[in-house]
């Protein structure tokens, strides 16, 4: 975090808090804080306030997870739709049992506090969502999976991906995502239809 000036130091924090604390309880000054930066380059930065910095820390978010699907893919010996999956629910259970439970998507988190009342945040939660599953798609469909069904099949494995960290906070306990790891690959997998 260190390399990044006080402005991206501000979206980073903001995304963390976010997805810790939710939108509502994430206040500007946490965010100064967290990041080092001075209280008053927030509005120097962000003259649109916190919707426009809870907007810019949801597109970080999208952006972020859409470009962990590269990494997840360089680290598998085989790429096939089930370990890509895998992968993209283990940095959760990784992350739960290390530390606790304490963080979600800061996406979805913003979708939940903000999709009715802010439209701007609706908007942006919306396009890091896109961001996010254009990369899972297009791996589907460079493993073989059909265009139109790797499309679909993105979403389902975000959509599964979503529902099983709000349950896994829920019960303290990563059941839920490993579940959907174990259920959705065999389905996953037999949606190639191209030999390798």
């Amino acid at each position: 975090m260190s390399e990044r000036g006080p402005r991206e130091r501000m979206v980073f924090s903001a995304a963390q808090l976010i997805r810790r604390d939710g939108v509502a309880a994430t206040g500007m000054r946490e965010v100064a804080a967290h990041a080092g930066a001075p209280r008053g380059s927030l509005q120097h930065y962000f003259p649109g306030g916190k919707e426009q910095l809870v907007n810019e820390a949801v597109g970080w978010a999208g952006r972020y997870a859409g470009r962990r699907v590269a990494r997840f893919l360089a680290a598998l010996d085989e790429p096939t739709p089930s370990a890509l999956f895998a992968a993209m629910v283990r940095q959760w259970t990784d992350e739960y049992e290390a530390d606790g439970f304490a963080g979600g998507c800061p996406v979805a988190a913003a979708t939940i506090d903000c999709a009715e009342s802010t439209e701007s945040t609706r908007e942006a939660a919306s396009a890091a969502f896109a961001t996010w599953t254009g990369p899972v798609a297009q791996a589907l469909a460079d493993m073989g999976v059909p265009e139109q069904r790797a499309g679909e099949l993105a979403t389902l494995m975000i959509s599964s991906l979503e529902g099983a960290l709000l349950i896994a906070r829920a019960e303290r306990d990563v059941r839920a995502l490993t579940t959907v790891a174990r259920e959705l690959g065999p389905l996953l997998d037999a949606a190639v239809t191209t030999g390798d």
